[in-house]
């Protein structure tokens, strides 16, 4: 006969329990540790943006010195391009040409991928919130506007939504987000031109687009000299034109 194996020996039920629990707290209390941690860097982002639109108060060695100064708004010496930053911060030194009296949202309409449809929508009303009149640009509705973005941005690849302020790049959503929730957001808007609660563009619905009066949305037009059908010269690969009532 062969002696019986002797079992190792096991800890308790209870004991096991226990272990197992303490485990998957550390764990959770690690996840937390992990998202403080980047809430954290995120606000000392979003102040570093905050700088980037305040104005500089003028410093003078007497009265009649700080009378002639003018008030200029400058971005802020700790905003120089950092490794460290988060993506939407690489670029801050981007300006979008004749867009200094506005805002200019560069979104999408389509649903193809919700969390970006999402986040289009969210920042869209943020800004509807604060009654301020917003550029809204579709790249769905017109390809002009992705190569647009690109071009400025200096990439190929592009998340929407990007938002620019008085000219200046800001970000996307999760910028806005956070500039929004700790009211900062409020003060970088201050004297943007704003509109009247609840309007809605009658010539296009706020779509910011309308069919091209040329070709009628066909984007074919008739050249009577050469007696054939050419691509109409006025309207997008959609056939539409910006909205002349809303947009300019």
């Amino acid at each position: 006969m062969y002696p019986t194996p002797v079992d190792a020996p096991q800890k308790p039920r209870f004991q096991a329990t226990i272990d197992h629990q303490t485990d998957s707290f550390k764990k959770f209390y690690n996840s937390i540790e992990t998202v403080r941690s980047a809430s954290s860097s995120l606000k000392g982002k979003v102040k570093k943006l905050c700088s980037f639109f305040e104005t500089e108060k003028p410093v003078s060695r007497n009265p009649d010195e700080s009378k002639s100064l003018t008030v200029k708004l400058r971005p802020s010496k700790s905003m120089a391009l950092s490794k460290s930053m988060a993506p939407d911060f690489r670029i801050l030194s981007i300006r979008l040409p004749g867009t200094d009296d506005r805002i200019v949202v560069y979104f999408t309409s389509l649903r193809g991928v919700r969390r970006t449809y999402e986040d289009c929508y969210a920042v869209r009303m943020i800004f509807r919130g604060f009654g301020v009149w917003v550029d809204e640009r579709d790249i769905s509705m017109d390809s002009a506007y992705r190569k647009e973005l690109q071009s400025v941005l200096g990439e190929k690849n592009v998340s929407l939504p990007q938002v620019f302020i008085r000219g200046k790049y800001v970000g996307g959503a999760e910028v806005i987000k956070q500039l929004f929730e700790t009211g900062e957001l409020a003060k970088i808007l201050q004297g943007i031109p704003t509109r009247k609660p609840g309007y809605v563009c009658e010539g296009c619905g706020d779509a910011r687009f309308a069919p091209c009066v040329n070709c009628s949305g066909s984007r074919k037009v008739f050249d009577e000299e050469e007696g054939m059908l050419k691509r109409c010269p006025e309207c997008n690969e959609n056939g539409l034109i910006r909205c002349p009532d809303c947009s300019c």
